[in-house]
């Protein structure tokens, strides 16, 4: 349970230092690689983002039946499953290697129309790079499913940290001296070697896991495949989601679309994580809650829970981000970058909903019933993918964000939430009655704020003046949601950690 708090409280710390990072890094990035250069590196990123589904849902298996396996006592299976994983992902390596090639020798014939011999040479020297880096991660990624599975999240988030604060160091050094995109993704390319590195390490010497290659057990290797096969699904799904956008924006529209999309795909990505931080530790223990048949009363009461501290965060960063979303893209990323803004928050609001209910996706994976989710995000996705080119062709950025924004009110909040109470006997109708209470604080004050800032006509895109908004809305909402929205438990949940450090202080 220590490792469950502290797990998700380093998350936490994470994503606050990577905003703080963010905050005074991406804008310094962006001005000095300019709106192209940007571009293209988001492109390639994206580009090569699609081999990260040759993963076929193995790393969460690893996490999943390690957690079973030693809930069971069965180390000798834990050893032989450790060995069939390896000798799958190096397999894997090599389809990511192929996978590179073709993709790295067809840059010209696919962006050619939009972008210049020059960015299409820069294009094909970065998806080099990251193939390498993707080939020489999924052998490698065993190590931290095996940490995860055995509920090592602080090493595992420490290392996280400082990957987090001395990567950006490196990289504004390089920046500084006139090296662009290409020294990026070397950086990155390093850095990622020498954390699965460190992983490798700590497993052998701290958790003393051991290998036992060669021993295929065809019956299991048949469950693992069933299983991870629709984690599979729900990762090419997640890839139409959030790649797909600029790769259509690049073919469509140039590199400098692709730039501003990029932009707010990075803000999207932030407010994910957020919600992220809490579930991604409960997988081993949920796995054991099913293992050990705890009834659906138990499985759904942590749902709700889980849903509430979830959306306590989210709801200020939304009713924020509405407030001070536009202003802060003007101030952040400078001119030309606006639209982000809008693009932005058609993926916040329809996110929030699947983001307060990502446990329920744990809990799918704990019970082996991944089948009905995966296949309708795949379907929802493809049908978001055939209206975005269109809708890019006709509206750019704007039109392929609400092509996504589509899909997942569809797919994501629609139909998951009815699938959530008929068929895996959660209680939706007490979820809903739960945030809609906690909503009350955040809807009135974002609709007082909007129409206050609009009869003001305040200026907020003077760093003043967006700071002293930002601090008033702060002040006044903190208080009035933790009166009116957080229960007694969830206060304690809070409160409990600041009265311990006063205590040692």
């Amino acid at each position: 349970m220590n490792q469950l708090k502290a797990g998700a409280a380093l998350n936490y710390l994470s994503i606050a230092l990577n905003m703080v990072i963010g905050l005074s890094y991406t804008p310094y990035m962006l001005r000095m690689l300019g709106k192209s250069e940007y571009g293209l590196y988001s492109l390639a990123a994206s580009i090569i983002a699609y081999l990260t589904i040759l993963d076929l849902g193995f790393g969460n298996a690893i996490v999943r039946y390690t957690a079973k396996f030693r809930a069971e006592g069965k180390l000798r299976e834990q050893q032989e499953m450790f060995g069939m994983f390896l000798v799958l992902y190096a397999g894997v390596g090599l389809l990511v290697v192929a996978g590179g090639l073709l993709l790295t020798l067809n840059v010209g014939q696919i962006f050619s129309a939009n972008m210049t011999p020059e960015e299409v040479s820069r294009t094909r020297i970065m998806l080099w790079l990251m193939t390498f880096n993707l080939a020489f991660t999924f052998p490698m990624s065993i190590w931290g499913s095996i940490m995860t599975a055995y509920e090592r999240f602080v090493f595992q988030r420490l290392v996280s940290i400082t990957r987090s604060v001395l990567n950006p160091l490196v990289m504004v050094a390089l920046l500084a001296v006139g090296y662009k995109a290409v020294a990026m993704v070397v950086v990155t390319t390093v850095f990622n070697v020498l954390t699965l590195v460190i992983n490798y390490v700590y497993c052998r010497r701290k958790l003393h896991v051991k290998i036992r290659l060669g021993r295929f057990n065809p019956a299991f290797l048949k469950e693992v495949a069933v299983y991870s096969f629709w984690i599979f699904l729900n990762a090419i799904m997640d890839r139409i989601y959030w790649s797909t956008g600029q790769f259509v924006l690049g073919i469509f529209r140039g590199a400098a679309a692709v730039a501003v999309y990029a932009v707010a795909i990075q803000l999207q990505q932030i407010y994910m994580m957020f919600s992220t931080a809490v579930s991604g530790v409960f997988l081993p223990r949920v796995t054991a809650m099913v293992a050990t048949g705890k009834d659906d009363r138990a499985i759904s009461d942590l749902f709700i829970r889980t849903g509430r501290i979830q959306y306590a965060i989210l709801a200020l960063i939304l009713s924020g981000f509405v407030l001070f979303g536009q202003p802060f893209i003007r101030l952040w990323a400078g001119a030309g970058y606006e639209e982000a803004y809008a693009i932005a928050l058609l993926f916040f609001v329809p996110l929030t909903v699947p983001l307060i209910q990502n446990l329920g996706i744990v809990i799918l994976q704990a019970r082996n019933q991944m089948k009905f989710r995966s296949v309708l995000y795949v379907l929802i996705a493809i049908a978001s993918l055939g209206l975005s080119i269109p809708m890019t062709k006709l509206y750019g950025g704007i039109g392929c964000a609400v092509a996504t924004a589509l899909a997942l009110t569809l797919g994501q909040i629609i139909i998951m939430n009815i699938y959530y109470q008929r068929r895996q006997r959660l209680d939706m109708f007490r979820f809903w009655c739960e945030i809609g209470k906690m909503s009350v604080i955040p809807l009135l004050l974002t609709f007082g704020g909007k129409a206050l800032f609009m009869e003001t006509g305040w200026d907020l895109t003077a760093p003043g003046n967006f700071l002293l908004a930002v601090a008033a809305f702060i002040v006044i909402y903190i208080p009035l949601f933790w009166h009116f929205s957080l229960n007694s438990s969830e206060r304690q949940l809070l409160w409990s950690p600041m009265m311990n450090i006063l205590r040692r202080k």
